[in-house]
């Protein structure tokens, strides 16, 4: 009897250690696979903020975290089960979908750059109270795009695990993810409301801090609407430009590479010119593409309209 206990506790012992060995290696794919999406991240963390512009101070986190359980319902409602199911029995549909979201994300680029060339950016910013769900709407579509490229590169560094595992694994990528690029959003659109706090202490030096805050903060949400429309035109123009690749099509993709191995022979700085060279031509390929679609959408259907009226 003491035997068979020993044994079973010993059996117990062995799932035990099974199970955290699993455990770890499960945290270890996912961490993998969240740094390599880490590029689409910035990007996301980037092109967000821009969407509370010209909001009340007090409407900014709800609205954030609105946009937050909207990303987090994209990826674990919708995208998740889809790559999953689409990488078990379609795997070659995967690049032709992604590729459709890589122009809807190259068109809202080239929207923006429109807008602000057009100068209809500012006449709708003085055109009076922002809609929250017009806002929310377009911030979680544009969300939608860059989460199913951030899923589906993490997919692409787990597809040999198991099913179950990469389920697992993508699941908490989402939640990694989400949780980092809309606490960090969070930060730096109430980080005037912190500038104004410290600038009310009695403190001399917080008081200088708390100023030096709230003076930088309009501009560091300009810059980064401006980063946020070239990560839109930069991204969706790089899924185009692998997805064109990947179908064999490689006349686009070699010239690109051509011109990046011109440059990855300069000492120290090779691999980040070729890097450059890459993110160029991504956001120019996004920027003709995007142009295109705007044409299509917009221009020409305006000015048939205009033509009509006169």
């Amino acid at each position: 009897m003491a035997g068979g206990l020993v044994a079973l506790l010993d059996d117990v012992a062995a799932l035990v250690k099974l199970a955290a060995a699993s455990v770890d290696d499960i945290g270890a794919a996912a961490a993998k696979a969240s740094i390599k999406a880490t590029g689409v991240v910035v990007d996301d963390t980037a092109v967000t903020p821009r969407y509370v512009q010209g909001l009340k101070p007090e409407r900014e986190l709800p609205i954030i975290k609105r946009i937050a359980l909207g990303s987090l319902r994209n990826k674990l409602l919708i995208i998740l089960p889809v790559i999953m199911l689409l990488s078990q029995f379609l795997p070659w549909l995967l690049t032709p979908i992604l590729m459709v979201g890589g122009a809807y994300l190259a068109y809202e680029g080239a929207e923006k750059v429109w807008e602000i060339v057009s100068g209809h950016r500012e006449q709708e910013a003085a055109g009076g109270e922002v809609d929250e769900n017009t806002v929310v709407s377009g911030a979680v579509r544009t969300d939608f795009i860059l989460s199913a490229e951030i899923m589906v590169i993490a997919l692409n560094e787990v597809d040999t695990e198991p099913f179950v595992s990469r389920l697992i694994i993508l699941a908490i990528v989402a939640l990694l993810i989400t949780a980092l690029v809309y606490g960090v959003v969070g930060l730096i659109v109430k980080m005037d409301d912190l500038g104004l706090k410290l600038a009310l202490r009695e403190s001399g030096t917080s008081q200088r801090l708390g100023r030096g805050l709230v003076k930088a903060m309009p501009k560091l949400l300009s810059t980064l609407s401006t980063v946020g429309i070239a990560a839109m035109l930069w991204v969706g123009g790089h899924i185009l430009l692998v997805g064109v690749d990947d179908l064999g099509w490689h006349g686009l993709y070699d010239v690109v590479h051509h011109l990046e191995e011109g440059v990855t022979g300069v000492a120290g700085v090779g691999g980040f010119l070729a890097w450059c060279v890459n993110t160029l031509a991504s956001a120019l390929i996004g920027l003709i593409v995007g142009a295109v679609v705007v044409a299509v959408m917009h221009v020409i259907p305006r000015r048939a309209k205009a033509a009509a009226a006169h």
